[in-house]
């Protein structure tokens, strides 16, 4: 929605906006664009009277404003809509799709159109590091119209309970994975694999299904019909990675075809990345950027905010943020990490199990197999209020013995990873909210105790 906001106030609209519990990046892109944010939800913000209210699912019937403009007949419309309607129309649509990867994979595809010269829009549910900002109009549709919309499962709208990306009817669709997530609005897998279905059937048959090979769910979903072009990546039939090497750099040269178009030195670590990586230069090829040109620019990519980024060092302790909240994607980065930092390093994870499904405990039994990298585990979990997990982390993370300890106050949690700390280690915080500030706060006690951090 932050992002919505940016490519509306571009397009030269005048806007405002409210919300809850509002943090960095997106804080900080929304001031420096001038954009006035309220904070909270009130029924006497109905007095701005604006032309239209753009709704953000995160709104229920209950919420105060909502139930003002309802009740005063306001004109209101969703953000999927919204952009779909007057953003994507005339557009070369490029979405990626997938239980994870999104983001990255996006400001990968971004990032390869822009260095080919191509000036495509995006709107990404994060900040790419090579833009600095989540959104942007990019080039006329006029000259290449070219835009990349990160294409997100989740429900619509409280009256809208699609998955926001059956209103981008892309022409060139990625879908990166397929796995159970959101249980608080899907029952089950097959409920996620029906939207995808609807998302598969907006794609017109010139353009073309960017789709990773041997995904169980991903094969039903094309089982129930596909009207477009299917290009396979992670397989050696197509897409794939040859000559991996891994360690202090991530090298693979890409192939398709029979044809190697070139090593790439992939500052982004891990399996998931390569498939990222082979995601992007394929849906850019489509767009017309040769593979070789998609390389290259790979090469220089710089990452994304909360993707395995690096906050700091203090007393030889380096501090990492990332946004994974899923079992899937926690193991997967501390994998990435752990290859990048080599066996003999220490990684701590510090986790706050904060998306609705988390918070629900329907993943609480995979997570302790998903922290299996990590040498030491520290959990946070709010036992009162409205982040409070409905059930026990202690419990769930017992299986991890005494590597895994469990907090309700984050000063606590802070002051027991600045105690284990020792040179040398690794801390990685995994979070798709704000955590409190913990990023910062670890630096400083880092920082406030490096005499015994460094006799350790």
């Amino acid at each position: 929605m932050g992002g919505l906001a940016l490519l509306a106030r571009s397009a030269g609209h005048k806007v405002t906006g409210c919300d809850a519990n509002v943090y960095p990046p997106m804080s900080d892109q929304l001031a420096a664009a001038g954009i006035e944010l309220m904070e909270g939800f009130d029924a006497r913000q109905i007095a701005l009277r604006p032309d239209l209210y753009v709704v953000g699912n995160v709104v229920s019937r209950g919420n105060p404003l909502m139930e003002e403009i309802l009740d005063t007949g306001g004109r209101f419309v969703s953000g999927p809509q919204w952009v779909g309607e007057q953003l994507l129309r005339n557009q070369w649509v490029l979405a990626v799709a997938g239980t994870h990867g999104k983001t990255t994979t996006s400001s990968m595809l971004a990032w390869i159109l822009e260095y080919a010269g191509l000036r495509p829009g995006f709107l990404i549910g994060g900040v790419p590091l090579d833009f600095g900002v989540s959104a942007r109009a990019g080039a006329p549709a006029s000259e290449t119209g070219l835009f990349v919309i990160e294409a997100d499962e989740y429900d619509t709208a409280f009256f809208d309970k699609r998955s926001k990306f059956v209103h981008y009817f892309p022409r060139t669709a990625v879908l990166n994975n397929l796995e159970y997530d959101h249980a608080d609005i899907f029952p089950d897998l097959a409920a996620i694999e029906t939207q995808f279905h609807h998302l598969v059937r907006g794609v017109p048959r010139s353009g073309k299904l960017i789709v990773k090979a041997s995904d169980p769910a991903l094969e039903r979903v094309l089982e129930r019909g596909s009207w477009s072009e299917i290009e396979c990546f992670d397989t050696a039939g197509a897409w794939h990675a040859t000559s991996v090497q891994e360690g202090a750099q991530h090298l693979f040269d890409v192939a398709f075809g029979g044809r190697s178009f070139g090593r790439l030195n992939l500052p982004e670590a891990g399996a998931h990345n390569r498939s990222n990586a082979l995601a992007a230069i394929a849906a850019a090829r489509h767009a017309g950027v040769p593979p070789g040109l998609a390389v290259e620019a790979l090469a220089r990519f710089r990452g994304v905010k909360r993707r395995l980024e690096h906050r700091g060092t203090r007393a030889g302790v380096s501090v990492y943020d990332d946004f994974a909240h899923h079992p899937t994607a926690i193991a997967t980065t501390l994998a990435g990490l752990r290859r990048r930092v080599g066996g003999q390093a220490r990684v701590l994870a510090i986790l706050e199990p904060r998306s609705n499904t988390m918070k629900l405990g329907a993943m609480k039994a995979q997570l302790p197999d998903s922290l299996r990298e990590a040498d030491l585990v520290f959990c946070y979990g709010a036992r009162e209020g409205k982040g409070a997990l409905g059930w026990d982390p202690a419990e769930a993370l017992a299986p991890l013995g005494t590597r895994a300890r469990c907090f309700d106050r984050i000063d606590d949690l802070v002051g027991a990873v600045a105690r284990a700390a020792r040179v040398g280690d690794h801390l990685l915080v995994m979070s798709n909210g704000g955590f409190g500030g913990v990023h910062q706060k670890l630096l400083d006690a880092l920082q406030a105790s490096a005499p015994s951090a460094r006799a350790a």
